[in-house]
């Protein structure tokens, strides 16, 4: 008698940690410690223990967990080298200090605000402040005992650090231009302050998978780089001539680069906050939770498909479809908004650049100072690590601009103070394995020198570590920290090199072996940009050569 062959057991697919699905039970160390107890609590810790009590007595769970929903990270202790970030544990690595990171929703801020800013750093931060690609303003060398000190000056004057870190809605980007542009689609700061007012800081949304980012913007520029958000609301005109947004979902970049996909939907202005609310919640009910390298809402857009993720936000969220929209115009080539450029009231804003977002305390009281006296006091911040004075009338621009020029503030940069753009680095950051800030900075310095006649558009963003906060993949030259061996074979700081990303076109691609030493890195940089200017057609990009250009020339 012939017996039959048993089909092997098919074994079920491991469940994703969704919510919605059923999975409620934590399946890592991050999912239990939120479960244990919402971030947001750790804000009364702070104030009446830990403050009180000193950097020892913080529970572990709240010092490398619950502190980021407040705004906290330890910052690595001095004298570590690369070579130890990944094999040391997050007690070796930190310091008895902290990075605070302030919310600027917007990159809006009034005189009063910036002169806090700026006074808080002197006193409590050893003068530290940088300005992030993502509109905020992070301190360093801060002290638990101090931190009730720093919120409620902060919040005196309507600022503050819930969200700014942790697994929550981060700060809400937006056109430092907004409700000023002359050119602008829309102004988008009602619907900007809604969310923010509705929705940040409340438990509802303070344990999703992991961080989620957002940008409500009506700037032609896109200034907000929505392409590469959690989820974006760009400004629009339907077939009617009305003003709304168009909803783009699932960007991000690290390890694992997506760009956003637009939803095809038109959004009126008051909808903002209601279609808001419901990708957010479906990234806390559906986003995959057991994996903390797949815990962004990208990699469940990428599984769906946009169809299907407006299908859900439509009926099982809104309980409504929303109509067909139209795709935003194509972007500015500089995103950035430097220079002097005419507001809609018929004065001017001046936009300048930082060095890499690099600025003290005492620098922002001196900005804080020309903005009210050229101008009516109130500054942004930018996306691209840069600032602008608003307010201007046109027979102060020149002197802003001279005023400002005096203090190595550029409203007429080379394209190299421009367009490059670092993150925090190996100097503060646990995870970073180079030094960036000052490495950037010496790069700029030398390309200046070098090439002082090259005018081309050019992005040159300098990562410490493989997580792009400094977006390396959409940059002209992408540059990641790692180690890297020398012409004598002994393990150096260097950087990976991606070449001609473009944000919403392509990633940089990364040519076969081509990396670079920190010693050697200026002069790859001025031979590539040389090789280009020296073979572009009229009007041909860096990204369009790279695809082009024999890799000899790449490298």
């Amino acid at each position: 008698m012939r017996t039959r062959a048993v089909p092997p057991a098919i074994k079920p697919k491991k469940g994703e940690g969704q919510w919605a699905l059923g999975y409620r039970e934590p399946l890592n160390k991050n999912e239990e410690n939120k479960k244990n107890d919402d971030g947001l609590n750790v804000r009364r810790r702070i104030i009446d223990i830990y403050s009180k009590t000193g950097f020892d007595s913080i529970d572990p769970a709240d010092l490398r967990g619950r502190f980021r929903w407040m705004g906290l990270y330890t910052q690595r202790k001095p004298g570590i080298d690369g070579g130890k970030t990944g094999s040391l544990t997050d007690e070796e690595l930190e310091d008895r200090y902290f990075m605070l990171r302030v919310r600027i929703d917007g990159g809006q801020l009034s005189g009063p605000q910036l002169r806090t800013i700026a006074d808080l750093s002197v006193r409590y931060a050893r003068g530290t402040a940088d300005i992030t690609d993502r509109q905020n303003v992070q301190y360093h060398w801060i002290r638990i005992e101090d931190v009730p000190a720093i919120w409620e000056a902060l919040e005196a004057v309507g600022l503050h650090t819930t969200e700014a870190c942790g697994d929550t809605p981060r700060v809400i980007i937006g056109c430092p231009l907004a409700g000023i542009a002359a050119d602008e689609v829309i102004d988008a700061t009602p619907q900007l302050r809604d969310v923010h007012d509705r929705y940040i800081g409340s438990p509802e949304f303070s344990n999703l998978p992991r961080k989620f980012k957002t940008a409500i913007s009506g700037c032609t520029a896109h200034c907000t780089v929505h392409e590469i958000n959690d989820v974006a609301f760009v400004g629009v005109v339907n077939d009617e001539g009305e003003t709304g947004y168009q909803v783009y979902v699932g960007g991000g970049l690290s390890t694992n680069p997506m760009f956003a996909q637009s939803l095809g939907v038109f959004v009126t202005p008051e909808q903002v906050h209601e279609v808001w609310k419901g990708v957010i919640s479906i990234f806390r009910d559906y986003g995959y939770r057991r994996l903390r390298s797949r815990a962004r809402i990208k990699f469940l857009v990428k599984d769906w498909g946009a169809a299907k993720f407006r299908e859900v936000l439509e009926q099982q969220y809104l309980g409504r479809a929303l109509p067909d929209g139209p795709e935003p115009a194509a972007p500015l080539a500089h995103r950035d908004h430097v220079g002097v450029h005419p507001q809609r009231d018929g004065n001017f804003y001046v936009g300048f650049a930082p060095r890499v977002g690099r600025v003290n305390g005492e620098l922002l009281g001196v900005i804080a100072d020309l903005a009210e006296r050229y101008g009516s006091g109130r500054v942004r911040t930018t996306a691209e690590q840069k600032m602008v004075i608003l307010d201007v009338p046109a027979e102060n621009t020149r002197a802003l601009s001279d005023a400002l020029a005096a203090h190595d503030l550029q409203v007429n940069p080379s394209i190299f103070r421009r367009q490059t753009m670092a993150c925090t680095g190996i100097e503060y950051c646990k995870l970073a394995i180079v030094e960036t800030k000052q490495r950037a900075m010496d790069l700029v310095d030398e390309l200046e020198k070098r090439l002082p006649d090259f005018d081309q558009p050019l992005s040159i963003n300098m990562n410490g570590c493989p997580n792009s906060c400094a977006r390396v993949q959409v940059a002209d030259i992408g540059l990641k920290g790692q180690l890297v061996m020398d012409e004598n074979g002994d393990q150096v700081e260097g950087y990976q090199v991606h070449l001609g990303g473009q944000l919403g076109a392509t990633f940089g691609k990364k040519v076969r072996g081509l990396k670079t030493t920190s010693a050697g890195l200026t002069d790859y940089v001025e031979r590539v940009v040389r090789n280009y200017d020296a073979q572009r057609a009229d009007g041909e990009t860096f990204a369009a050569w790279v695809n082009r250009a024999d890799e000899a020339d790449l490298k």
